[in-house]
């Protein structure tokens, strides 16, 4: 019977507890008019009022790597656990904006995600919230939480468990998280995704990937040999088109992306969209994953935005992997005061296509059917995964990505003032763009000037080059595609015109120790060198002091300070130095010092007086090195900038993998064996010999030829004479026969000197065709005393089968 003043629905919510324990609990009943306004909604989760433990250490509710603020739009896990050896039988979850009550829609921050729906479901009469799919025993549950868009300010995840006939409450302190929303960093970055663009005009923007997955801040099972980025692909599109999304199936595209590291079926289907997409955004694969900026500069694009089409979306594959990426999805670039954004940065983590079952780097093709929704990985999803943490830490991002504004075009009617950045990004763009270049004639950007010819004072000169990548109308003549000017050597003009642009600082390295000081570093890289062709000599690395761990176990060392760099290797570019300390105290357990007593660390001298060179297209590939298999193919270009303006750096052959049709594998087979006896005593017979199979034809090799031969044979000619002797010896024979067939038909056989079991059934033939084998024996049952060894043994006969062609 129903408790008087309560409502029937109340009991559906709470009697997930074993029945006994629902018939103990008094409930306190919301105002009556409270209880019209949330009907249908979670605040009628009521609290119990006996039976409550005061103290539930033992129970806790965890987002992974416990942050204290969230990313909207962001996806985490989350776990309630029991320790050992309390349990519980049953829970409530729920997530609710800071100082509501759950009795609107609008109360409700985020949205859940079932991972195990054994475990766990969406509560029937409270949609928002999960409970437990069965009331048993349990020690531990988790789902996935997507954080609410930007604006939704705090939010408190609750829980309430049931433990036998003690319920813990939500507002207690381990069953209860808050977190607010994560501050921005860089200003415009935009709620996401905003469904309506109310900006005017066109933005163009940059974006820069920056890769940051290497064995120093990645180690565990890091695969050396092939690690790389496959090339990016994305695009700026409407609301109508979405590449990829967190809780989506992949597409045939992103598949293809995700696991051989393909963009071109991601483009076909991006350029299939027609209006909804502006721009495609392309960049070139990275091998290897990391190279210091220094070396190899970030991968960049640049894009367009408008009012319809204000989304921008891009993925790629970290590889060897299953099916794992980073990306961005549906970035909106539109602001709410009807705007375009000025920047936007992003840590990025690996998440999983859904499209095969693989845990590491480079396991075996697994696919994944039916084919699972695409999902952020985690620290806990498999031990052997190389991102696997027992404490569900947060994963260390492999990637960064930075997208910023460089140009506005047309009337623009935002309702903030334009910024001081604002104003000199747009003027800057339009200097640029003040040239006499007819518009049927399309060019690639101008490259950035090369260093001067000149070392010194004297005068010199130096190069920018642009590519011609359509001529739309034949009669209108393209200007030049290269452009000179004269220069001076290093320090010999204006200072003003010596000022380097450099690229924001990547994040701090982990410190270079485990336990005890060490060190850290951080690197940035020159946007725009000096326009006099001057050396940039502002630092592009930093590198600080940490401490980890300053308490030490037995099993650290004393070691002295660092002493001087060497001189770097390098005259000019980029080169090495290192330094070296000495190991004071061995550890007090005896052990191996483990601290670093070898330091080497890249120096840049003054650039090498190299130029952007010009070259010619690549060549077509050449045939695979191989006729079948696993081979290599090549392409060249040809350097076409005069030897005078100095030496061209740039590859002139690349070498890639390829796979042809695999090889043909020829039959093989055993030796013959020895020739049989014949099968008659006289006149005309013959023997066999077989041969076995080793390994059958593959990829059209050659074919098997026989297995069984035979040839003629004969002991010696029948004779039929007419004599008494000759008549009395047939006559025995035919005796002996007949005594022969009798005995097997009785199971035992006369041999001379013993007695013989009888024959055993054939074997399986050794082949289904094309002429097997087949076998049985006779062996001694009774060997007489009087017997010879040589005229009693064991016999065995052999006879061909299944001799039809296959």
């Amino acid at each position: 019977m129903t408790p008087a003043g309560l409502h029937p629905r109340v009991i559906l919510l709470l009697c997930f507890v074993p029945t006994v324990a629902c018939n103990t609990f008094a409930f306190t009943e919301e105002p009556s008019e409270r209880a019209g306004k949330a009907d249908g909604h979670c605040s009628r989760i009521l609290r119990a009022q006996r039976n409550r433990k005061e103290s539930n250490n033992e129970f806790r509710l965890r987002v992974e790597g416990d942050p204290e603020s969230y990313q909207p739009g962001s996806t985490y896990r989350v776990t309630l656990t029991a320790s050992s050896p309390s349990y519980f039988r049953g829970f409530t979850l729920i997530a609710l904006k800071e100082g509501t009550e759950g009795d609107k829609d609008e109360d409700y921050a985020g949205n859940f995600q079932i991972i195990d729906e054994e475990e766990t479901q969406f509560m029937t009469n409270c949609p928002p919230a999960v409970t437990e799919s069965t009331p048993r025993r349990r020690t531990s549950i988790q789902v996935f939480w997507t954080a609410p868009p930007s604006g939704s300010g705090c939010v408190v995840l609750k829980a309430s468990i049931v433990q036998n006939r003690i319920i813990y409450f939500q507002d207690e302190g381990s069953l209860t998280k808050r977190m607010c929303e994560k501050e921005s960093l860089y200003g415009d970055a935009t709620d996401k995704p905003l469904l309506d663009c109310c900006a005017c005009g066109t933005a163009k923007y940059r974006v820069t990937f920056f890769g940051n997955w290497s064995e120093k801040i990645h180690p565990k099972d890091y695969p050396r040999r092939a690690n790389h980025w496959s090339a990016i692909i994305g695009a700026s599109h409407s609301k109508n088109y979405v590449l990829w999304e967190y809780g989506g199936f992949a597409s045939d595209g992103v598949k293809q992306v995700a696991e051989l590291g393909s963009p071109v079926k991601m483009e076909e289907e991006i350029r299939q969209k027609g209006d909804d997409v502006l721009t495609v955004i392309k960049m070139k694969a990275q091998w290897p994953a990391w190279q210091p900026l220094n070396v190899r500069a970030a991968p960049s694009a640049e894009f367009s935005v408008d009012r319809t089409r204000h989304l921008m979306s891009f993925l790629t594959m970290l590889g060897p992997s299953p099916d794992w990426n980073v990306g961005l999805s549906a970035e909106d670039l539109c602001t709410k005061e009807c705007g375009w954004a000025q920047k936007v940065v992003q840590d990025l983590i690996p998440w999983d296509a859904g499209t095969d079952s693989g845990v590491t780097y480079e396991s075996p093709n697994k696919p994944t059917v039916p084919q699972d929704k695409i999902r952020p990985l985690t620290s806990l999803d498999h031990p052997q995964s190389p991102f696997y943490d027992p404490e569900g830490g947060a994963i260390i991002p492999v990637s960064r990505v930075m997208v910023e504004r460089i140009a506005r075009k047309g009337e623009q009617c935002n309702i903030v003032p334009d910024n001081v950045d604002d104003i000199v990004a747009d003027i800057a763009q339009e200097e640029k763009e003040e040239d006499d270049t007819p518009e049927t004639c399309i060019y690639s950007n101008w490259s950035p000037w090369s260093a001067c010819s000149s070392a010194t004072c004297e005068k010199g000169k130096r190069m920018r080059q642009r590519m011609l990548k359509a001529q739309l109308d034949l009669s209108v003549p393209c200007p030049h595609t290269q452009d000179f000017e004269p220069c001076m050597g290093p320090g010999c003009s204006d200072e003003d015109a010596s000022t380097c642009m450099m690229s924001e600082w990547i994040t701090w390295s982990p410190c270079s120790v485990s336990c005890g000081a060490g060190t850290r570093s951080r690197e940035r890289y020159v946007k725009q060198f000096p326009d006099d062709g001057s050396v940039c000599t502002l630092p592009t690395e930093e590198t600080e002091n940490c401490v980890v761990n300053e308490e030490c176990s037995p099993s650290s060392c004393l070691v002295t300070e660092w002493g001087e760099w060497d001189v770097c290797s390098a005259t000019c570019g980029l080169g090495m130095k290192r330094r070296e300390r000495m190991v004071k105290m061995p550890p007090a357990d005896g052990s191996i010092c483990g601290a670093e007593v070898l330091e080497v660390e890249k120096c840049m001298m003054p650039e090498c007086h190299t130029i952007p060179c010009m070259l010619t297209p690549w060549s077509d590939w050449s045939d695979c090195s191989v006729t079948c298999g696993k081979g290599v193919r090549t392409r060249q270009r040809m350097l076409k900038s005069p030897v005078e303006l100095g030496e061209c750096t740039e590859e002139l052959e690349q070498v890639e993998k390829c796979m042809l049709p695999e090889c043909p594998i020829d039959c093989v087979m055993s030796e013959w064996t020895e020739w049989s006896e014949c099968n008659k005593s006289c006149g005309k017979g013959h023997a066999i010999r077989t041969r076995m199979v080793m390994l059958e034809p593959q990829f059209g090799g050659d074919p098997c030829s026989e297995t069984i031969q035979r040839k003629k044979c004969k002991i010696r000619k029948c004779t039929r004479g007419q004599g008494n002797s000759d008549e009395k010896k047939r006559r025995k024979e035919q005796r002996e026969k007949r005594r022969s067939k009798q005995g097997r038909a009785e199971g035992t056989s006369e041999h001379p000197g013993c007695r013989m079991r009888p024959w055993s059934d054939w074997t399986d033939c050794t082949k289904l065709c094309g002429g097997g084998i087949q076998e049985r024996l006779m062996t001694v049952k009774q060997r007489f005393k009087t017997a010879q060894l040589s005229s009693c043994k064991d016999r065995k006969e052999i006879r061909a089968c299944n001799v039809h062609p296959c």
